[in-house]
């Protein structure tokens, strides 16, 4: 297992989810000012978003100061959800590791009533003190 790797792959992800983030919060801004551009903007960022920096770069061939702000935008929010990640992600893996540990064992440990085996009903009819 490559930690480093791994924490690139995990950077490069956070950074496109947040410019993701960024574009949603560029869209709604300019949706009020000048829905043309939205408009233009929504339709250029459809299926480019997956690659944030790959995004970025196309953009800025196009309309330099979407891109800016973007990036802007990208960067406060960044800013702003840094502090409280990794123990967010931490808290998080943990609660859903118990969750699905939790579930896991009630199905393991279910006990199936409506179709009961035969070894169950040949000890409970052998069992002296069942009445039958």
């Amino acid at each position: 297992m490559d930690i480093k790797q791994i924490a690139k792959d995990t950077a490069k992800t956070l950074q496109s989810y947040l410019t993701y983030q960024a574009l949603k919060t560029v869209l709604a801004q300019v949706s009020e000012t000048n829905p043309p551009l939205a408009l233009w903007l929504q339709r250029f960022s459809a299926d480019k978003i997956q690659d944030g920096e790959a995004y970025v770069k196309q953009l800025f061939q196009e309309k330099p100061e979407l891109a800016l702000r973007i990036m802007t935008v990208r960067e406060h929010i960044a800013e702003q959800v840094a502090e409280y990640l990794p123990e967010m992600v931490r808290t998080g893996i943990q609660q859903a590791n118990m969750e699905h540990r939790r579930q896991h064992l009630e199905r393991m440990t279910q006990i199936n009533t409506s179709d009961p085996s035969p070894e169950s009903e040949t000890q409970a009819t052998s069992d002296p003190n069942i009445e039958q």
